[in-house]
């Protein structure tokens, strides 16, 4: 009996350390969405690895390098603008994957996107965000990211 509660105990110690290691993967990316949403792209571009790629559904709709997320930022800043967009607010749900390899991850999370176009509430669900992320001595950073409206 004593060797079956040791190992119980072993598989409890064991699946609490995978949930503590995705919810560490998860913490950036859900950073990057908080910080965006408030408009603190200091908090926003902390999550970011160098270099990133993103996709995205705006022009020009890939970014790479050392300055891509910032170079995201301030296009989707004047993207919004242009189009009368205000008050963008991203949501993500629980994610589908989290699959962690050594100090490399891959997320995909189902999202929503929420805004105000020339003041017309709009409402995007449905969408996905997926990220590729590699954790170093600052911990995981998001090293890709994309997004899929539906």
């Amino acid at each position: 009996m004593r060797t079956i509660l040791i190992a119980v105990a072993a598989v409890l110690a064991a699946a609490s350390a995978v949930a503590s290691e995705q919810t560490d993967v998860i913490a950036p990316v859900q950073q990057f969405i908080d910080a965006t949403n408030k408009g603190d792209t200091k908090a926003a571009l902390a999550t970011c690895a160098d270099p990133t790629s993103i996709l995205d559904e705006f022009p020009p709709h890939a970014w790479q390098g050392a300055t891509a997320c910032s170079d995201w930022v301030k296009d989707f800043e004047a993207y919004n603008k242009q189009n009368g967009i205000t008050e963008p607010i991203a949501t993500l749900g629980k994610p589908t994957h989290v699959d962690i390899t050594g100090d490399r991850a891959y997320v995909v999370i189902p999202a929503s996107f929420t805004f105000k176009q020339n003041g017309k509430q709009v409402t995007e669900s449905g969408s996905i965000m997926a990220a590729a992320l590699h954790k170093g001595a600052t911990g995981w950073r998001m090293t890709a990211w994309s997004w899929a409206k539906h």
